[in-house]
């Protein structure tokens, strides 16, 4: 008799290849959609908000790879693009007396 076909499980090793293979080829969409001085304000976000860099990052994703963006974003529209996607922060004050 033979045995049953396992399930082949991907290792740990094979995880994060793949994971570094999609970072890579994500970077690489970036720096064609992105001009330099974009790329850079994006790092520099990134660093400070990673939450937000990678919401503006697949924003940028998804737009071109749905044919709204054909062009490299400038840095100008970088910054309107975290404008819009940045959650206003409110303040509610409740004063008493």
């Amino acid at each position: 008799m033979s045995s049953p076909p396992q399930s082949h499980q991907p290792s740990d090793d094979e995880i994060r290849r793949q994971q570094a293979e999609a970072e890579a080829m994500k970077q690489r969409a970036l720096s064609m959609l992105l001009d330099t001085a974009a790329r850079q304000r994006l790092t520099n976000v990134k660093m400070v908000k990673p939450e937000l860099a990678a919401a503006v990052e697949n924003y940028l994703l998804n737009a071109a790879t749905s044919g709204r963006l054909n062009r490299a974003i400038t840095d100008d529209e970088l910054k309107q693009i975290l404008l819009t996607i940045q959650q206003p922060k409110r303040d509610f004050r409740i004063n008493r007396r």
